[in-house]
């Protein structure tokens, strides 16, 4: 591969990278509207989303219906188990505990989140269960990923709470 078309390759990942990223701030906004922190997340193999969820836990009235969560549910439904190999997740905020615990169960190997949760986050901002050596899976993981708009969505929702 000459060094154009790992330039070439490149610019496809960011560009499909970005284009998943904000069917997953959809999917937030769609969560805000039932007044549910605006959390969305996408599962895709390949150039095909498996699942896509936002928070629901004011809905469905349970603590860990994370966005994260349902779509990794969701995911195993479609592909018959466990495992997600060769899956990303996109996710608008930095997984928490439970969540991060969660994408090391399902052996997802890539994580891409927006913006940083520095009073949760478990992939490296308070903790990183992600990169834990003590665990069997460590997925790659890529932060920063359109994280003003995803934080926007976040600092949004709760200035209009504190009014």
């Amino acid at each position: 591969m000459t060094y154009p078309d790992l330039v070439d390759l490149e610019q496809e990942t960011a560009g499909r990278d970005e284009s998943f990223m904000r069917i997953a701030i959809e999917a937030a906004r769609e969560a805000e509207k039932h007044d549910d922190v605006p959390i969305g997340a996408v599962i895709v193999q390949g150039d095909r989303a498996l699942a896509v969820a936002g928070n629901r836990r004011e809905v469905d009235l349970d603590p860990t219906a994370h966005a994260e969560l349902i779509a990794i549910r969701e995911a195993s439904a479609v592909l018959g188990g466990w495992r997600l190999p060769d899956t990303t997740l996109y996710v608008t905020l930095e997984p928490c505990a439970m969540c991060a615990g969660a994408i090391v169960l399902a052996r997802i190997p890539r994580v891409v989140f927006g913006a940083s949760d520095p009073k949760a986050g478990a992939a490296g901002s308070i903790m990183n269960v992600l990169d834990d050596p003590a665990l069997n899976h460590r997925p790659t993981v890529e932060s920063g990923l359109l994280a003003a708009e995803c934080g926007d969505l976040l600092r949004q929702f709760f200035a209009a709470r504190r009014t």
